[in-house]
């Protein structure tokens, strides 16, 4: 089956794939902003400790899908991997200590005779939370607006900057981007306190930070679409292969794939719903399926918009003719075809996160399950 299509059919199929970890990703990293709100959320150390809970039921899927994202495109777009990680190595090993700080929060928070304390460990949740979604936006943000570095005809790569992929923030789109996420994965963490703890308390506090947190991430966001839009892009042709900038490449990549500009319009629509509906009526807890949703389709639709129709989705902005498509930056038709048969195990892995998903939220956190329970974070 799938050995029968063409090398390039193979290169936009695991796009596709990638472009949808990575939105799952997104998605998941409503942890990582509930733990930027552990003090605003819970005034007490009982409403604090709902709250963890609340977030260490689903923390692993997070960290989970981030690994599978890294090595899906490590698999499919090897040379995206070495240049990017091998050259971006300061971002890159920010994030990895930010995941890493939130795995041992998780793990002894809770535990007797903890010398650091509660406060200590919250701490690391609330680095992890504010460190990884502003770095990994902003690191999906030179997608759009390139990076530093050079790759030679033997497919070696160098960054051409002493900084290791630091100098991405002094472009305020690729930061925007990474506020963008910041702002979003609060509002989507506060909807999952809505949807997952029994506590009225909490349930007005998470209300507030849907209007706190979304100003900033709707401001953000339309700074962020609207400057993509209008931009200059990276377009390839695609006989020579030759990169070149084009004006107003993604708007023509959203014209010229329909499909895609009907799921972003859909996801913008789905966050937005979910949020002003979570605000404005009383006691809705659904909200956090609408925006999520959205979320999903928003992210997905821009990663297709970064790869797809001819387009450098890693720009090089120290030599042009460096810049990464799906085509230069792929493993050879065996490989791809190979990964591509393993791929159809996606849909049960799917289907086995939602199953758990909903074992672990049959029953919403209150105050009595965590005076009750054994094992807490």
């Amino acid at each position: 089956m799938f050995e029968n299509l063409s090398h390039l059919a193979l290169q936009q199929y695991w796009w596709i794939i990638d472009s949808l970890l990575g939105s799952l990703l997104v998605f998941l990293m409503f942890v990582q902003g509930g733990q930027t709100l552990i003090y605003r959320i819970g005034k007490s150390e009982l409403e604090r400790t709902m709250v963890v809970n609340a977030l260490g039921r689903k923390w692993e899927f997070t960290f989970t899908t981030l690994v599978t994202f890294g090595g899906a495109m490590f698999a499919s777009f090897p040379l995206f991997y070495s240049t990017s990680f091998g050259g971006a190595y300061w971002v890159w090993m920010a994030i990895l200590f930010c995941f890493i700080i939130q795995a041992v929060a998780y793990e002894f928070r809770s535990k007797p005779n903890n010398v650091w304390g509660a406060k200590t460990f919250e701490a690391f949740l609330f680095i992890n939370g504010l460190l990884g979604t502003i770095l990994i936006g902003t690191a999906v943000g030179t997608f759009f607006n390139g990076a530093e570095f050079t790759v030679n005809d033997f497919n070696q790569s160098k960054w051409a900057t002493p900084y290791g992929g630091l100098e991405a923030v002094l472009n305020f789109h690729n930061v925007a981007l990474g506020l963008t996420v910041f702002f979003l994965a609060r509002v989507l963490g506060s909807l999952y306190f809505m949807n997952s703890i029994e506590n009225d308390q909490i349930f007005a506090r998470s209300k507030k930070q849907l209007l706190v947190s979304g100003i900033p991430f709707l401001v953000f966001f339309l700074f962020f679409a609207v400057r993509l839009l209008i931009m200059d892009g990276f377009a390839v042709d695609s006989q020579t292969s030759i990169v070149s900038m084009e004006s107003f490449k993604y708007l023509h990549n959203l014209i010229a794939m329909p499909v895609v500009a009907v799921l972003f319009l859909a996801g913008v629509v789905g966050v937005l719903f979910g949020l002003v509906k979570s605000y404005l009526l009383e006691k809705y807890t659904k909200g956090i399926w609408f925006a999520g949703g959205g979320t999903v389709l928003v992210v997905f639709s821009l990663f297709l918009l970064a790869g797809l129709n001819n387009t450098s989705f890693y720009p090089s902005l120290a030599d042009l003719q460096s810049s990464l498509t799906i085509q230069n930056a792929s493993s050879s038709h065996y490989t791809l075809t190979a990964m591509s048969y393993v791929s159809l195990m996606v849909p049960f892995v799917i289907a086995y996160i939602v199953w758990a998903w909903r074992a672990m939220n049959s029953k919403k956190i209150d105050a009595q399950e965590i005076s009750s329970e054994d094992h807490l974070y």
